[in-house]
């Protein structure tokens, strides 16, 4: 596995809980089921919900209603195409 020695690529802050669960850890447990954009956006929703307070505020909010709407719109989609 690549290991950066620049803390900012391998270890960013924003990405790390106080007891220092990292993001990448929790995207890997509740995506490892999952396939394609299915476990894109729900990886990119759990992304920017641990990390909107200490990176990009509202826009990282706005960014997590972008992908639920995506993957809302994907999975609607695949209903239909089951009926």
């Amino acid at each position: 596995m690549y290991e950066s020695n620049d803390k900012m690529v391998s270890h960013p802050d924003h990405y790390q809980s106080e007891t220092g669960l990292e993001v990448i850890q929790a995207i890997e447990a509740f995506t490892f089921d999952l396939k394609g954009i299915e476990a894109v956006d729900t990886g990119n929703i759990i992304k920017y919900a641990c990390r909107w307070k200490k990176k990009n505020g509202i826009q990282d909010l706005e960014k997590i209603m972008w992908y639920t709407q995506h993957l809302i719109d994907h999975l609607k989609n695949l209903e239909k195409e089951t009926i």
